[in-house]
């Protein structure tokens, strides 16, 4: 072997024993390839108990591959690499679609026409995972030597192997392996997953890892859509009562003469209706975590209860003498800024003190523009799966028309969006998503055009309440001026939906 090879295989055999992050140790063995193999991209994949493909570091290819995931028996390539325990090489005339076709970070160039090679990963005996490599070159590969190609698919392995061992290590001493824990794991799952490899992100997952482990409470913040949930569900997952449940409650939905008894229960006569006794959500989550979202939306009578049960972990059910002791978590969240809440006496000081412990906030997407093809590849993979059209992809220009979004509705709007054109293109089935089938207005008109952005400092909180009035006069006259049809509309209780537009004044 010559010396540039040589010096590349000794830095990935270093790199194995080095305390780096799982995808660093990816990374840095798929450039050693690039340096050596006459590649113009190449992609690493670990398989998973499901018999998926995940891939976790890619070369001159389109960052969204890391959202995707990859179906073997959808990818006739991929299928026949799995299938040999030796390299396997595909000419530039096979009749093989290739996984990559489209998605070179080159938008100029194609890669319809290249020659492939891809090797195996197995770990005693067992399949591990997939390396592959294209080139635009025809021929490229012919020349390489079985024997170093092996010796890359063998170190590639060995790094699957040492991370894998590591993490299920950590696995092992996180987890108790029970059927709750496995219907925890079901129900969290899900949720989705927390993707982004911007440098906020990263932030982000840090302050979940640093809190996690306690049993603080913590303050979720973020406009609408940011993934406020999905952070909760997360620092559950790796708090020291994760094998517990997560208790969820949606403050903003709670119907005001049931709120008291949905959070702390009730015993049977308490009021009408009353017929058995209840366990409120304090008691469901005992031990475990209470996730409490909106809470900016709690009225005041219930802040004062709610803050007795989180000094003294103590309650009462509706209609009892009795108290009963708790040992729950708190995770609330937020759209609201509460220090303004407070200010105006719509929140109390006490009980905001109590929850902003550890006081996390949730970047919006205009923050982290950076993980906008990843997202992008990881949202599409949902349509991807339920068309079964494994090589539908965003065309690059696309990606960089959405870069350039501000994304008033964060996530929540960039997965709608990519939905609704993903449809269109499948309907002219097309496998390559164009800016036509976009609806999304030039860059900068929402600003100009849009009565909710003003010119001139005003208070938020007025801003807010003349956009909800506006939208509950429009809605009662989409309904007919039905309050029951537009509780509906709107997705909430009738009772509160009712209270607030009598508080913004409509009759």
């Amino acid at each position: 072997m010559n010396s540039k090879l040589d010096n590349v295989l000794l830095n990935i055999a270093l790199n194995l024993s080095a305390n780096l992050a799982s995808d660093q140790h990816y990374q840095h063995l798929i450039d050693g390839i690039d340096q050596v193999f006459p590649c113009d991209a190449s992609a690493l994949f670990i398989l998973d108990k499901e018999g998926l493909l995940t891939p976790v570091a890619v070369k001159g290819l389109s960052p969204a591959v890391l959202g995707r995931r990859f179906y073997p028996q959808a990818h006739p390539r991929l299928e026949a690499i799995m299938a040999s325990k030796q390299p396997v090489r595909f000419d530039a005339d096979s009749p093989l679609p290739d996984p990559f076709d489209g998605i070179l970070l080159n938008e100029q160039q194609t890669i319809d026409i290249h020659d492939c090679l891809g090797c195996s990963l197995y770990v005693e005996g067992q399949l591990v995972g997939v390396l592959t490599l294209d080139s635009l070159t025809v021929g490229a590969f012919d020349e390489i030597e079985t024997v170093a190609i092996e010796t890359f698919a063998a170190l590639a392995a060995a790094t699957l192997r040492n991370i894998a061992q590591f993490n299920a290590l950590k696995d092992q001493n996180k987890k108790q392996k029970s059927l709750t824990d496995t219907l925890i794991q079901q129900a969290r799952s899900q949720q989705g997953e927390m993707v982004g490899i911007s440098a906020v992100m990263q932030r982000l997952r840090t302050n979940i890892a640093t809190v996690a482990k306690s049993d603080y409470a913590v303050l979720i913040s973020g406009e609408t859509g940011t993934g406020k949930e999905l952070v909760a569900h997360e620092i559950h997952a790796q708090s020291t009562r994760a094998d517990t449940p997560m208790i969820y409650i949606n403050c903003a939905a709670l119907p005001e003469g049931l709120a008291e008894s949905e959070l702390f229960g009730h015993v049977k006569g308490a009021f009408t209706g009353a017929n058995s006794h209840r366990a409120g959500k304090f008691e469901l989550a005992d031990g475990g975590t209470l996730f409490l979202d909106e809470i900016g939306e709690l009225p005041l009578i219930l802040q004062a209860k709610l803050l007795r049960v989180i000094q003294q972990g103590e309650l009462q059910r509706v209609g009892s003498d009795q108290h009963l002791h708790v040992n729950v978590r708190i995770i609330a969240a937020t759209n609201r800024q509460l220090e303004t809440e407070v200010e105006l006496g719509h929140f109390r000081a006490d009980l905001y003190h109590r929850l902003n412990v550890f006081p996390i906030f949730v970047p919006s997407l205009r923050e982290r523009h950076d993980d906008i093809p990843v997202l992008a590849g990881y949202l599409l993979e949902k349509v991807r799966h339920q068309f079964n059209i494994p090589n539908l992809h965003l065309h690059p220009k696309v990606l960089n028309m959405l870069e350039a979004k501000p994304w008033p509705g964060n996530i929540r709007e960039l997965e709608h969006t990519l939905t609704r054109a993903a449809l269109r293109a499948i309907q002219d089935e097309q496998n390559t998503i164009t800016s036509q089938y976009f609806d999304l207005a030039p860059t900068g008109d929402v600003k100009n055009t849009s009565s909710f952005f003003p010119e001139q400092s005003q208070p938020m909180r007025q801003l807010v309440e003349h956009y909800q009035k506006q939208l509950i006069e429009h809605t009662l006259e989409k309904t007919h001026k039905n309050w029951a049809k537009s509780a509906d509309f709107l997705q909430m209780d009738r009772g509160n939906l009712y209270r607030m537009g009598k508080k913004l004044g409509i009759k």
